[in-house]
């Protein structure tokens, strides 16, 4: 274990792609605190953990959102920063996140909680992951903030390599049709960066806006778009977690009549892990939309891990009983 003058800069990661983004920059030795939610590279989780949700994070996607609303109504935040713990380990970086005060520690949750370190500088890096540019943006402030320069530079490149290789081999394929669902109840579309992961892979996203905030849609709007494909991933949902969901969209009438659904071309993504997390494995996420999209030209071995397809079996004079 390093000593404090060997380690460099105490951080304090409270946002999990964060913590990705310092990993990938060679400084994980600098890391003494993380958010609940920080789970990768795995041997991260034996550090501290700052934060905690006000809510029940078990429950249905519909539940989960009512607990949310309920708190956002009152005015609180939803989530906690350890202030006695964040003290003790008198942090010289803090990275933190105002893009959404619903998916980790706002801002605002950071700087009440700093008001504990009065008298000691601390630098708050506030990422603001809108869309798949500004992902790389805070990859370069988080570099110059941990004095990683050079590595930002070397990780951007290698990051855009490899989308670039994906776009190359997808632009003479056929450009499929997308709806990618970010929450199931109530329904939500996919915002920000990923229409442009989509493009990127080869597909053509119908519901969700580049560089704009993940829209809640209703069923006839997925119905009117008829997607070829449909890619499921829930923010903060890992695969077996969503799979538990899918009678929620099964029961639909709507759905029995997707195009994606009759084709046997509905997918299930880890959004924990890839989907909903603005950093490094964005990329691992444009792969894996590649191999849904075009599994002929695309073989990463994301299948069963980051993954899976989805059948749907329901018979249809069974689901026309059920719409009358």
């Amino acid at each position: 274990m390093p000593t404090d003058a060997q380690r460099g800069k105490r951080v304090v990661s409270l946002i999990a792609s964060a913590t990705e983004i310092v990993a990938a920059l060679g400084r994980q030795d600098w890391l003494v605190g993380r958010s609940h939610e920080c789970d990768f590279p795995p041997e991260i989780v034996a550090l501290p953990a700052l934060t905690e949700a006000k809510l029940d994070p078990t429950g249905s996607s519909a539940e989960i959102n009512e607990r949310v609303l309920a708190l956002v109504r009152d005015g609180l935040s939803v989530y906690r920063v350890d202030t006695d713990r964040l003290r003790d380990l008198a942090p010289d970086v803090i990275i933190t996140q105002d893009h959404c005060e619903v998916c980790a520690v706002s801002l605002k949750d950071v700087e009440e909680a700093t008001r504990c370190l009065a008298g000691r500088h601390v630098e708050v890096v506030s990422l603001r992951p809108h869309g798949l540019e500004d992902v790389f943006r805070d990859i370069e402030r988080v570099a110059v903030s941990l004095d990683a320069d050079a590595q930002g530079r070397a990780l951007l490149s290698r990051l855009r390599k490899r989308l670039q290789n994906i776009a190359a081999t997808a632009g003479s394929l056929p450009r499929r049709s997308v709806a990618f669902i970010e929450w199931i109840d109530p329904l939500m579309s996919g915002g920000n960066w990923m229409p442009s992961l989509i493009e990127t892979a080869g597909g053509r996203d119908l519901l969700g806006l580049a560089d704009a905030h993940s829209p809640f849609i209703a069923w006839e709007s997925l119905a009117e778009a008829d997607p070829d494909v449909i890619v499921i991933a829930p923010c903060g949902f890992d695969i077996t977690r969503t799979l538990a969901e899918m009678p929620v969209l099964e029961k639909s009438a709507h759905w029995r009549r997707l195009r994606a659904v009759r084709d046997g071309r509905v997918y299930i993504g880890d959004g924990n892990a890839y989907f909903n997390r603005p950093g490094p494995r964005l990329v691992e996420t444009a792969e894996i939309l590649a191999e849904v999209l075009h599994p002929e030209a695309f073989r990463f071995g994301h299948e069963g891990r980051g993954w899976i397809r989805i059948v749907t079996t329901f018979s249809p004079s069974r689901g026309a009983e059920q719409e009358g």
